[in-house]
């Protein structure tokens, strides 16, 4: 493993030469049955959604960041390593090549770190094309081996739930307390999230959470990035070749497992004014901040409902044309944080989270990807997600969060809050 400098950091004359090797690759298992065993969490990498993606392997590359910078400082870093690169790509498409795993966390006065990584080795598909791709500080070419199936993991045991910063009952409390300044006209909306602490009687494989969790969620973005591990519903943004496309969701309502009602909770969730306001908060923001690296944006004048199995969703799809030369990292920086998991007016909004949360969100919520050294890529927010402890890795935080606006009410949101925490206490289960 190595890390270049940080920008502006003294910088050696001649660096390592990264070089990157791409060819095509005849396989047809499930992506995630490649990642290999034995490694720790921060090495093993994922962006899968219904088969195809990415998964990576190893640590070729690292980088960290804090602060207010922490994107600039992260598209800098990953310019300089596209310049010492040597490429030979075969396939060259989207996601061959050179590429990075990210993670970033949601505030910049977090003790998280913002996280690159370049896996030593990758495998890829889309549309039915696979791909291999292997990265090394080695100046000498190797020869590729094609990778095999690993292993199957090994269930979490002896699963045991604790409160974690933010038990329910401080969660009602800070909806409260949120509901009571919304309406005295601080803000419009704000997102407040909470924790729970998962603990195993062993060292929890980050592989069968991810296998658990492609296999019940297929419309979602599988991921792994440093330890963060999740099913992400919500595209911050994509950019490939052009072409931008963002999934804005916000207005939630829990499913019961009745086919005919959750078809009347989905009317009720489409004609609902107080979740239809706050996703009209969270589109609009996504619009501003795109709209000046864009154009041709088509912003859909309602929102579609989005099933999941456990809950469901309005959802809005805006798609535009690239203006500029903004690589998708940057455009996930504009984003961020969007209403949908800040609120509105965002300043403020964010203001109000750090006041009223009493924790750490760390990487939750922040944006979670993927980008090549073209710029392309895709950036999801890192939703219905756990971050593995570095220190124990038999403990894993999970994350949830509800937007508050003014009809919000405590018990709703706690309970809504239990329903977006089911994807990952069920992922943890052995049966």
């Amino acid at each position: 493993m190595s890390t270049l400098p940080a920008p502006g950091a003294p910088s050696p004359a001649a660096g390592p030469t990264v070089v990157v090797r791409t060819v095509p690759l005849e396989a047809t298992d499930p992506l995630l049955a490649y990642l290999p065993s034995g490694l720790p969490p921060d090495e093993l990498l994922s962006w899968v959604r219904r088969g195809e993606g990415l998964v990576g392997w190893g640590s070729a590359l690292t980088f960290e960041s804090r602060g207010d910078d922490r994107f600039a400082e992260a598209e800098a870093w990953w310019r300089e390593i596209g310049r010492r690169a040597v490429v030979r790509d075969d396939v060259e498409r989207p996601g061959t090549g050179l590429v990075c795993f990210g993670s970033f966390p949601f505030a910049s006065d977090s003790a998280e770190s913002a996280r690159l990584v370049v896996p030593s080795t990758i495998v890829g598909r889309r549309d039915g094309q696979g791909w291999l791709t292997t990265i090394s500080l080695d100046p000498q070419l190797r020869l590729l081996e094609n990778p095999s199936v690993a292993s199957d993991p090994e269930p979490p045991r002896d699963v045991a739930f604790a409160d974690g910063d933010v038990s329910p009952a401080d969660y009602a409390h800070a909806v409260a307390e949120a509901v009571k300044r919304i309406g005295a006209g601080e803000v419009d909306k704000v997102v407040l999230a909470r924790d729970l602490v998962a603990t195993a009687s062993a060292p929890i494989d980050p592989r069968w959470l991810l296998r658990r969790l492609a296999e019940r969620y297929e419309n979602t973005w599988v991921f792994s990035v440093a330890g963060l591990v999740g099913a992400t519903p919500e595209l911050l943004v994509r950019r490939d070749q052009g072409l931008i496309t963002s999934r804005v969701l916000a207005g939630t309502i829990r499913r019961t497992g009745d086919d005919a009602k959750d078809l009347a909770l989905a009317a009720s969730l489409a004609r609902s004014s107080k979740d239809l306001e706050e996703h009209e908060y969270a589109v609009r923001s996504v619009a501003d901040a795109l709209a000046p690296h864009c154009s041709s944006m088509n912003v859909p004048e309602a929102p579609f409902v989005l099933h999941l199995p456990n809950v469901m969703h309005l959802a809005t799809d805006v798609a535009a044309v690239s203006v500029d030369d903004a690589s998708s990292l940057t455009l996930a920086a504009s984003l961020h944080p969007s209403a949908a998991v800040g609120g509105t007016p965002t300043a403020r909004a964010v203001d109000l989270i750090g006041e009223l949360e009493h924790m750490d969100r760390g990487r939750y919520a922040g944006p979670v990807g993927w980008m090549d050294a073209h710029g392309d890529g895709a950036w999801g927010i890192a939703l219905r997600s756990g971050a593995l402890d570095a220190r124990d890795p038999s403990q894993i935080t999970l994350y949830a969060g509800c937007g508050i606006v003014a009809g919000s009410d405590p018990e709703s949101e706690v309970a809504e809050s239990d329903a977006k925490l089911i994807p990952m206490r069920d992922a943890l289960a052995s049966d």
